[in-house]
């Protein structure tokens, strides 16, 4: 069992923890500076021109698998890392932990979520005009996107309560219902999304939804309201509460066919759920080094707080707590390369429970070590609290997962008590 990274994957990830180095961190104050002038939801210029570098320098749509079989390349130019060679997920997992260290670094990659996910399900689902109406300028970086499932009115812990109805008219389909937490939608780039609705109620329980194209221009869908997480808006993100009162939607905007909404989510859920988990071990990696420079750096009752033992205990655990989650997460990664998606549920499960949890239990040390700084907005540990904690409920609930795991491993108890001789 070899634990160095190849140099394939050393060299992607230098390349990209270089960039950020040199081009995103020295720029962040001017980043802070126009994300606060004028209005809230708007582009940002700073992260356009890095983008343009980012796309010059190779780096860019790093997260986008091989086209899938019968995808007609030559009439759909895919966009992947330079020479045209996509990354594993293994790959990209070294890569996303640099770029969560700075909460705007995945955007100038091209690798921001819900686009990410997004783009996946196009790549793997969608029809050629699909591709060339919607995947393109998302691949090129010009325009985003955003993925409508949770509603407020339900359990969206369990899809399967989704209440949004999706009617088939003639060359047409009839959306009707209430979204929330549609993260993206902020954005005034935000052309198109991806929309989980009830095409079927009397079908099987897992047959009933359908996954839909929505122009978000179209006459019926309506940003009722941004929701706060704990006070952040997100800008110019967002995550928007949306109206769809009898939209109008073309029957060729269907993603695979209708019943098959269950399908794609997984498909999209799996890749999605592991890129969070990179991007919060380089959270917890930056919170972890915020409390070192701090601790290092402040007196209190005649020594050095990082002398204090508890302050020991704390970094010690910290360390540890990254590096199995580290270890945990390359796994899940390695295996869906290699073995697929499915055969790699349980540890991305596993992994998509722990990271977050690992994260904020670091965070919170570093908040604490920072005293009243701490909660302030100076040191951009309270936002990181924030988004970290919205990520124990984004992709499912720890409560399910741990559910899933621990079916998983009743399974496979009962499969030994059942071969054992009587």
């Amino acid at each position: 069992m070899d634990f160095a990274p190849s140099e394939r994957q050393s060299q992607f990830r230098d390349r990209v923890r270089e960039f950020i180095i040199s081009r995103i961190r020295p720029r962040q104050d001017e980043y802070r500076r126009q994300a606060a002038a004028g209005e809230r939801w708007k582009v940002l210029p700073l992260v356009e021109e890095l983008k343009a570098e980012a796309r010059s320098a190779g780096l860019w749509n790093l997260f986008m698998p091989p086209a899938g079989p019968g995808t007609p390349v030559d009439d759909f130019p895919f966009e992947f890392a330079p020479g045209g060679e996509p990354l594993g997920n293994l790959d990209y997992a070294l890569c996303a932990e640099e770029m969560g260290r700075v909460p705007w670094a995945p955007e100038v990659f091209n690798c921001s979520a819900p686009d990410t996910g997004n783009m996946e399900v196009l790549h793997r689902y969608g029809k050629l005009a699909q591709k060339q109406a919607w995947l393109g300028p998302l691949m090129r970086g010009e325009i985003r996107s955003s993925f409508l499932m949770t509603e407020p009115d339900v359990a969206s812990s369990d899809a399967t309560n989704i209440r949004s109805r999706l009617v088939r008219k003639g060359d047409h389909y009839i959306l009707s219902g209430r979204k929330w937490w549609s993260s993206g939608a902020g954005d005034p780039r935000c052309r198109v999304a991806i929309v989980m609705a009830k095409s079927n109620p009397d079908a099987e329980r897992h047959r009933q939804q359908s996954m839909i194209l929505l122009d978000l221009a179209s006459p019926g869908v309506r940003v009722e309201r941004l929701l706060p997480v704990f006070g952040y808006d997100d800008a110019p993100h967002g995550h928007a509460e949306i109206v769809l009162d009898d939209v109008r939607i073309p029957a060729e905007n269907m993603l695979l066919g209708e019943g098959r909404g269950f399908e794609i989510a997984q498909g999209r859920l799996g890749p999605g759920r592991i890129h969070h988990c990179m991007r919060t071990i380089g959270i917890a990696e930056e919170a972890l080094d915020a409390m070192g420079r701090r601790l290092l750096s402040r007196v209190a009752f005649g020594k050095r707080i990082a002398d204090q033992s508890i302050w020991e205990d704390r970094v010690a655990r910290a360390r540890i707590d990254i590096e199995m989650c580290r270890l945990l997460c390359l796994k899940a990664a390695d295996m869906m390369d290699r073995l697929g998606n499915k055969a790699a549920r349980d540890e991305i499960a596993m992994i998509k429970v722990a990271a977050p949890t690992m994260a904020l239990r670091i965070i919170d040390d570093a908040i604490q070590a920072h005293g009243g700084a701490g909660v302030s907005e100076d040191f951009g540990l309270a936002a990181a609290y924030a988004a970290v904690r919205t990520l124990r409920l984004a992709d499912g609930p720890d409560e399910v997962h741990l559910r899933a795991i621990a079916r998983s491993e009743f399974s496979r108890h009962s499969a030994h008590a059942a071969a054992r001789p009587a």
